[in-house]
């Protein structure tokens, strides 16, 4: 794993070859062994490297990488696993290679295939390839969006990058606040692509690719998840071809000249990669668990019985609420795109404890997107059709009223009777899932109950709260646009596109690479993922069960009590933090004045968001994290910070 960076301007005058160097260093955490930097036509072009080594360790793997005739140079980030049959391949079309890495073979299937090389690439990627022959670059990004590309295009410059930092280290790059971006963050928690939080700057979406001339941009799609056709529902056949393509996807990452152990969350994902990864090894594989004191947010115990069942070697370290609050400060420097969902926290912390023992690890992300794995899934199914035989007015009045329970009379209520419930019915951060059933209930269309239950503010709320209005939003315009398929499949399918890897990878992404750790997703492989999706519906949902056919395989590896649970997530109690440790913190940031001289947000909104949590009216936790996390974002890049 790596970080790139590179630009290309229209004139020598322009050179930005000093500023490359800078840039290059601003990235020094994604590849912490080697750096390097190359230039082309006086200078108007610069490619420039972190080296994170994993494959083939001695100095021929170094980039930026030329081919051998002078026609190409690539800097690229992630890992092509079938490298070495393609290498086979390419040997027999009479290419030699001078390295080991799987760079040298991405350079020359391009010299080889051109931009049909893609189809044949299994892995994380992101790359730049100057080609002589035009002087044209070729940037692409794998199929899920695993790994990041940002691009930026002004008056005369091009520049692209694994991340923004290293962008603002140019000094023709403008840092002008995108507020059509910023109303995105606050709706979704998470900037979206193609959108960055800059004007005239974007993310490559997954599954893209790009070519630059010099003036104008060209992007093409490569790769589409396929639409569902025949559904799979026979279950025995399922499950052994899914354990057929998982057991081959783990295989696969397991490609690497440095330690490698797996993140262990003792949920269904993580034990089942974790399972296979321990069947194939030779000795006990390292695995790493952070838990919490607060019993609510603690999977630790899970994580370490499966870590015994399994025979694996297990790290399990519990972090004190001040350890936790620790990271925050640190958060808009790694994250340096607003970036509000919590559980970037624990991330960070699980990703420095595995760095101290493993360069590469193996974790679970993409099992909730392809097998139904979150409650919303069910919930907008259900309340889709229920909603729909309800007036409008009739609705409201009823939010109204649901609203006005005092929360801590429907939680006494609840917990004693949560064991009794269907299974369904179990929910861990219930204050959270009840305020969403109450928005749902607001809403009428399939889209508008859907975004009642990811979105941290309705349209009217950011209206108020912003005076920024967006008519809708990535998810929105692709379930009004793709009317095929089940109400589940859409659902899913909208996640895997746009959450996975605008919030998910990217909170795994930037948490590991800020340490220097690797993180692989064997649930990621597009042949799971294809697979995944002409798998019928009922093997994914049974009985308010998400998962089903992943815990049927599961129960392959592990017995079903480690797995009968209610979901949890990877979440920590930013709620109780904003009343108790962190309420200094979130009144400072968020002051009336300092509001006021900004004048991007309502101090009235905000203040009253502010009150109705320190009272307990309500669980603002989320929209004040927002906000928060830009505040400090803005202070860290924007108020004179330096890359």
């Amino acid at each position: 794993m790596c970080g790139i960076v590179g630009y290309y301007c229209d004139r020598v005058e322009r050179n930005l070859a000093g500023a490359l160097g800078r840039s290059v260093e601003s990235l020094a955490h994604r590849g912490p062994d080697d750096a390097g930097i190359f230039t082309a036509m006086d200078g108007r072009i610069g490619l420039g490297h972190r080296r994170l080594s994993v494959l083939d360790l001695s100095r021929s793997g170094r980039q930026p990488m030329e081919s051998e005739d002078g026609r190409a140079a690539i800097v690229y980030n992630g890992e092509v696993y079938n490298f070495a049959q393609i290498r086979e391949q390419l040997t027999g079309c009479g290419y030699s290679f001078k390295s080991g890495t799987d760079t040298e073979v991405i350079l020359k299937a391009y010299l080889k295939w051109g931009i049909g090389c893609l189809e044949r690439f299994i892995g994380m990627f992101a790359f730049c390839i100057l080609d002589r022959r035009d002087m044209s670059l070729f940037l692409a990004r794998d199929r899920l969006g695993i790994k990041p590309l940002y691009y930026f295009k002004g008056q005369g410059t091009f520049i692209f990058a694994s991340e923004l930092k290293a962008m603002m280290a140019f000094p023709d790059f403008p840092r002008d606040v995108n507020k059509d971006a910023l109303a995105l963050y606050l709706h979704y928690q998470y900037v979206p692509a193609p959108h960055s939080i800059f004007q005239d700057t974007f993310k490559l979406a997954p599954g893209h690719y790009m070519k630059f001339d010099g003036r104008d941009i060209s992007i093409k799609r490569y790769w589409d998840p396929p639409n569902t056709g025949d559904a799979l529902n026979d279950e025995h056949e399922v499950i052994q071809k899914l354990d057929e393509l998982i057991t081959c996807s783990v295989k696969d990452r397991l490609v690497s000249d440095v330690p490698l152990g797996a993140l262990l969350s003792g949920g269904i994902d993580s034990t089942l990669v974790a399972a296979i990864l321990q069947k194939q090894a030779d000795r006990p594989v390292k695995t790493f668990t952070i838990g919490f004191r607060e019993s609510a947010y603690d999977e630790a115990p899970w994580a370490s019985q499966v870590a015994g069942y399994l025979g694996t070697e297990h790290t399990e370290l519990y972090i004190s609420p001040r350890e936790a609050m620790d990271v925050i400060p640190e958060l808009p420097a790694i994250y340096d795109e607003p970036f509000a969902d919590t559980s970037a926290i624990p991330s960070c912390l699980v990703s420095r404890l595995a760095r101290s023992e493993v360069i590469v690890a193996l974790s679970g992300d993409g099992g909730d997107e392809q097998f139904c794995g979150y409650v919303r899934y069910w919930a907008t199914k259900s309340m889709s059709g229920v909603l729909n035989q309800v007036p409008q007015g009739v609705r409201s009045v009823l939010a109204r009223i649901i609203g006005a329970i005092p929360f801590g009379w429907v939680e006494k209520s609840y917990l004693p009777l949560r064991d009794m419930l269907p299974k369904r019915f179990q929910m861990a951060n219930l204050r959270d899932k009840w305020q969403k059933m109450i928005a749902i209930l607001k809403e009428g269309s399939l889209h508008e109950i859907y975004r009642a239950t990811v979105c941290l503010w309705s349209m009217n709320e950011l209206r108020e709260v912003c005076g920024i209005e967006i008519t809708e939003g990535t998810f929105e315009r692709m379930l009004k646009a793709d009317k095929s398929g089940s109400i589940l499949s859409r659902l899913m399918l909208t996640d895997l596109l746009t959450y996975l890897p605008d919030c998910m990878l990217t909170k795994v992404d930037r948490a590991s690479m800020a340490v220097g750790l690797e993180v692989r997703v064997p649930l990621l492989d597009h042949r799971i993922v294809e697979f995944s999706t002409h798998i019928h519906d009922g093997l994914k949902y049974r009985d308010g069960e998400g998962k089903y056919i992943l815990k049927r395989l599961l129960s392959r590896y592990v017995p079903s009590y480690f797995f009968e649970r209610p979901k949890m997530g990877f979440a920590v109690p930013i709620d109780s933090w904003l009343r108790g440790e962190l309420k200094n913190m979130l009144l400072d940031y968020l002051s009336w004045e300092r509001l006021t001289a900004e004048g991007l947000f309502s101090p009235l909104v905000v203040h009253r968001s502010i009150k109705e949590h320190m009272t307990g009216v309500c669980n603002h936790q989320h929209r004040l994290w927002a906000i928060l996390m830009w505040e400090m974002w803005r202070e860290r890049w924007l108020d004179g910070g330096r890359v």
